[in-house]
């Protein structure tokens, strides 16, 4: 059997877990999120289920990495061989969420070319959607593809290129890249934070930011427009899944590379809090920038930029525009973009090239160059002009039904079939700080419940109305669910496949 890779120290385990956790999810999923879903009051919730559901779950599977010694697929194979299959679906839906990523990441590269001439102008939408998209998204033609874009794929190009050299080595040249793909963008966030809280007009995007409205939190009753409670919980812990990177298999792949001297409930705490203390700092210069501009354009802050995946390349360049130095903050914005976007993408590559590594015996070069080709081709559909409506359908399925079905899986897997108990005096010996019997109450009873209960809503809320200003019509239906029955046949076939002994 080939030694297993381990973190050369704590620090390198600590930063690149922090890494996989803060992404693009801090600077541009959790700030159109929190805007979306009533500032204030989504913070208030994003922190509840944060504390609750998302810590527990990290220091879950973190254990389960180091108990078993093996990437999600050999770690649920070694709870129950018939289980084999579910870490597959971890992984798979972790590297389609991955493709979708990498698309993103496509286009902060091409952002970073146009940041050195400000080439968007004055009208950023208008850039966005026609010269770097040529976007379309008819209703009556929900399938049209529209062209294709070459810049965008030279930068998909890039962008995987670089991710396989993160992971060439393994762990040994992630334990290295993480030092300046973590620490460089907190630098520069640091730099928007305190230019964003000084912006004329600053103080009413931090206001709504915030200061919570109460009544969202359980009004689950809401009148025809509002944000119902059942709607902000589930966006809530979508997020802290999200974030964290939980439910995606590669925390468990990254606990299956600590040595045994690591604590796992103090080091998850530090990871936990490190990614939510991300995304709440950046989030102050997000909505001081926001602020800022609802006050030069006159409208009130609820008005000021519509919400969504092409917020980040809209909302950001007209407020770069408005700065000193625009050229030079639009290079430090999309540079400190790439830069947190390629610590999560590189995580999700290693958590599915680590499961084929444990069960086909492939070397990491093999691996690592299989899962970027399979990358480049599944990232292909997002390069056409309708993109960023499928990559739009793409993470709603992936993050709010995937991610909770994985997670629900764990819980009652881990829970109840190995048990709780017997994981948490796992934990606890090799633990300074220790958990006690709540841990197992919310593994086992508290986050499966909430997530039965949110899946119910959604599932009946998407049967009932539309989704998005495309309408969510049969075929997207079909397109949603079809992915993740895809992923699940193939997780089947994988997990039946023959083993290469020397694994």
């Amino acid at each position: 059997m080939a030694e297993r890779d381990i973190w050369g120290n704590r620090t390198a385990f600590v930063l690149a877990s922090i890494g996989s956790a803060i992404g693009l999810g801090n600077l541009w999923r959790f700030p159109y999120v929190c805007y979306e879903f009533g500032g204030g009051a989504f913070l208030v919730a994003y922190i509840v289920c944060l504390v609750s559901a998302g810590i527990p779950l990290l220091m879950l599977e973190f254990a389960l990495g180091k108990q078993t010694a093996q990437a999600a697929p050999g770690a649920f194979a070694k709870i129950d061989k018939r289980l084999e299959w579910f870490g597959w679906f971890a992984v798979g839906i972790g590297f389609v969420i991955c493709s979708y990523y990498s698309a993103i990441m496509s286009y902060c590269v091409n952002y970073f070319y146009y940041s050195f001439t400000l080439a968007w102008g004055d009208d950023p939408a208008e850039f966005f959607n026609r010269h770097v998209l040529d976007k379309t998204g008819d209703p009556e033609q929900p399938w049209a593809l529209g062209s294709f874009r070459w810049q965008l794929f030279f930068g998909l190009l890039l962008t995987w290129s670089l991710i396989l050299a993160c992971v060439w080595k393994g762990t040994k040249t992630v334990g290295k890249v993480v030092w300046v793909t973590v620490l460089g963008p907190w630098a520069l966030l640091i730099l928007f934070v305190i230019r964003g809280v000084t912006l004329e007009g600053a103080a009413d995007g931090l206001s709504y930011y915030v200061t919570p409205r109460w009544s969202m939190l359980w009004n689950f009753s809401p009148a025809p427009g509002e944000i119902g409670a059942h709607e902000l919980w589930l966006a809530a812990i979508s997020q802290v899944f999200f974030s964290l990177t939980v439910g995606f298999g590669v925390m468990i792949a990254y606990g299956s590379f600590l040595d045994d001297e690591t604590c796992i409930v103090k080091n998850t705490w530090i990871i936990g809090l490190g990614d939510a203390l991300t995304a709440i700092v950046g989030g102050f210069a997000v909505f001081g920038a926001l602020g800022h501009k609802a006050h030069a354009d006159g409208v009130p802050i609820t008005e000021v930029v519509e919400s969504g995946p092409g917020l980040t390349f809209v909302t950001y360049p007209e407020i770069i525009n408005g700065l000193p130095l625009p050229h030079l903050f639009g290079i430090l914005f999309f540079v400190m973009l790439s830069l947190l976007a390629i610590d999560s993408a590189f995580s999700l590559v290693e958590a599915l090239s680590s499961s084929v590594r444990d069960k086909f015996g492939f070397t990491h070069r093999q691996a690592n160059v299989a899962v970027s080709l399979a990358g480049v081709i599944f990232g292909l559909p997002y390069m056409f002009g309708s993109g960023i409506h499928w990559l739009d359908i793409v993470d709603h399925f992936m993050n709010f039904c995937g991610l909770s079905i994985v997670v629900l899986g764990t819980c009652l897997i881990v829970g109840w079939h190995f048990p709780a108990s017997r994981m948490r005096h796992f934990i606890n010996q090799r633990s300074d700080g220790k958990i006690d019997i709540w841990w197992d109450i919310r593994i086992q009873l508290i986050v499966p419940a909430a997530i039965l209960y949110m899946l119910g809503f959604e599932v009946y809320v998407r049967l009932e109305n539309a989704y998005g200003d495309f309408g969510l019509r049969s075929q997207e239906l079909v397109f949603g669910w079809g992915m993740l029955l895809l992923i699940f046949f193939a997780s089947v076939v994988l997990s039946l496949a023959r083993p290469n002994l020397r694994s």
